[in-house]
Formats: C-alpha cells, sequence, structure tokens
C-alpha cells in the first residue's frame, strides 16, 4: 500500500495556476493548462508558488499527497512550460558578464559602501527585521545544499570530489548535530520562529520564492549543470562576507548564542569553500567541460539578479516601517 508523503501542509493559493495545482494535488480538480503556465507572468506571486509546488514534491512533499505526485506526467508538463517561461525571463532579464572571470571576479570585491540586506541588517537592522528574514531564508536553509547535491551525479574527477567534499561540511560531517540545516533551525528557535520545514511558505513573497527556485531549476536538469555550479560559486563566494554582517547584526540586537553560531560557522566554513568550489570545482568542470564557461557565469549572475530584487523589496518595506511578508509573523513570545 502506497502512504501518503508527510511533508507540510500545503499553502493558500496565490491566483489561478496555484489554486488549480493545489486543488490537483488534494484530489480535487484538474491541473492548469501549460498554455497559462507560459502566458503567466514569470516573477509573479501565483506562477512562482505554482513552480515552488512542483518542486517541492522532490524534496519532502506535502502532507496527503502521493508521493506518486513527483512524476505525474502531466503535472511534469505544467512545470516544464512555468520552467520554460521563467528560464527564458532570466536569460532576457540578467546582464550577463562575456567572461567567466568577470562574473567570478566582482563576487570577490567587497564594495566601500554596500546596500544590500545583510548591510542594512548590519548597521540598522532591528530584530523584527531579522525575524522576518529567517523566516524566509528558512525555504531554502531548512533545506541547505540540497538542491546542490543533485549536480553529483552530473559531474566527475576534480570537479565531483571537489562538490562532495563541500556538500559534506554542509551536511555536518556525518554528525547530525553539524548539519547545517539543523544549525540554521536552532537559529530559528532563538528568535521564537516556528522551526517546522515549510512553515512560512505562505509568508515569502514572489521574490524569496523566485530564489529557491532557482536553485531547484538548475539542480534538477543536467542540462543546466554549469548554471548550477556557477550559482554555487555565488553562494559560497559571498557567503562569508555576508554571514559576518549578519553575525554581528544578531549580536548587535540580542539574540541567541544559536542564532550567531549559524553565521559565525559560516563565515570560517564558506571561506574555504569559496576556494574549493573556485578552483577545484570550476577548474575541475571546465577541464572536462570548457563549453560550459558561459553558462557558469549565467548561473552567477543569474543568482545575484535575483538577489538583488529581493534585497529591493526587503529594503523598500523596512525603510518604509512595513513588514516584507505577506502574512506579519507577529511578537515573539515572552515566555
Amino acid at each position: 500500500m502506497n502512504h501518503p508523503v508527510r511533508g507540510p501542509e500545503l499553502p493558500d493559493a496565490r491566483g489561478p495556476l496555484s489554486a488549480a495545482l493545489i486543488a490537483f494535488l488534494r484530489g480535487a480538480g484538474p491541473l492548469p493548462s501549460p498554455v497559462d503556465a507560459a502566458d503567466a507572468d514569470p516573477y509573479g506571486d501565483d506562477p512562482q508558488l505554482a513552480l515552488y509546488l512542483c518542486y517541492e514534491l522532490h524534496y519532502r512533499g506535502f502532507a496527503g499527497v502521493p508521493a506518486e505526485a513527483e512524476w505525474d506526467p502531466e503535472l511534469l508538463r505544467v512545470r516544464a512550460a512555468l520552467e520554460r517561461r521563467y528560464l527564458a525571463a532570466l536569460r532576457a532579464d540578467t546582464p550577463v558578464h562575456d567572461r567567466l572571470d568577470d562574473a567570478l571576479g566582482a563576487l570577490l570585491v567587497e564594495p566601500a559602501e554596500g546596500t544590500g540586506a545583510s548591510h542594512f541588517l548590519c548597521e540598522e537592522g532591528e530584530l523584527w527585521q531579522l525575524r522576518e528574514y529567517a523566516a524566509q531564508r528558512s525555504l531554502y536553509h531548512l533545506k541547505e545544499a540540497d538542491p546542490h547535491a543533485w549536480v553529483l551525479p552530473r559531474l566527475w574527477g576534480r570537479a565531483k570530489a571537489a562538490m562532495a567534499a563541500v556538500e559534506y561540511d554542509e551536511f555536518g560531517g556525518g554528525r547530525a548535530e553539524r548539519v547545517h540545516a539543523r544549525l540554521f533551525a536552532d537559529l530559528m528557535r532563538d528568535l521564537d520562529l516556528d522551526t517546522r520545514y515549510g512553515r512560512y511558505l505562505d509568508a515569502a513573497p514572489a521574490e524569496m520564492l523566485a530564489v529557491v527556485n532557482l536553485m531547484s531549476l538548475f539542480g534538477l536538469h543536467r542540462a543546466l549543470r554549469g548554471a548550477l555550479v556557477g550559482h554555487f560559486a555565488d553562494v559560497e563566494i559571498t557567503s562569508s562576507p555576508g554571514s559576518r554582517r549578519l553575525a554581528e547584526a544578531l549580536r548587535r540586537t540580542g539574540a541567541g548564542a544559536a542564532a550567531q553560531f549559524f553565521y559565525d560557522e559560516h563565515v570560517e566554513a564558506d571561506a574555504v569553500h569559496e576556494q574549493v568550489v573556485r578552483h577545484e570545482v570550476i577548474g575541475g568542470l571546465l577541464e572536462e567541460e570548457p563549453e560550459l564557461a558561459a553558462d557558469i557565469a549565467f548561473g552567477v549572475d543569474a543568482t545575484e539578479y535575483l538577489e538583488d530584487r529581493l534585497a529591493r523589496r526587503l529594503l523598500t518595506d523596512w525603510r518604509a516601517g512595513r513588514s516584507s511578508l505577506r502574512v506579519p509573523l507577529g511578537e515573539p513570545s515572552t515566555v
């Protein structure tokens, strides 16, 4: 007998595409049309949630949804239409460096006066803003490194060995209590956030869903293995300085030791990972497949493009004194 996957509850719909998809997953209606999916605003709340729902079936699924839904052929046709629309928009909108060295070099230069979300949180962010930031990032960090593991079967030699070494660290080096997803759950607990997987999906805006969906898009397609490596390089290169700023923000606002530890851990670990990814993962991949250099650059630049969109959304809301979330968190517990 087949049992339903024990995952988070399905979220609320954000439009006709996600409503039809949720109804289908509940066994209560037909799928949306691939034609409708192909015509949707690629960055909008509705198609981004629909795409997220499709991808989540490859992770932990949803409560009450059979595991077999992961490979439903009609659902995959809808997902493919959403992906084509999203990828086409990214290729059209992302400013791409002509040379991979230029794309990577831009990441290695810390601006004298940074304007991103981590700079804001470090310099003037308040605890409620840090809680919102953590709630949104939990959509990735509670499955940290999982999307990148899909690239391992598509690599070999130096690139495969180096990627596996970095992933081993991300998964705690064989120690369950050191798995980075577990450390992020500890951070959330210190911030009085709900640590249940997928808990804040309803709260996260389309800009956050787009960032997480990019990882799944690149990870699930062998043809995009170069873009996935570029995305991973961006994450590792930018993580150490960004984590240093976030750790300082958490200390300044009085967050607990576990919250600070997550980012302190990433300052050190990702400084090492950045070297491994640049020299061994990318270097090894280009030895075998030099034609993937443009795809790697695209992965870097698309990641920066979506992170910039997310930062603009966060900072616009926060500087106006309002929540960046679709569903506000409420006040932390005083118990």
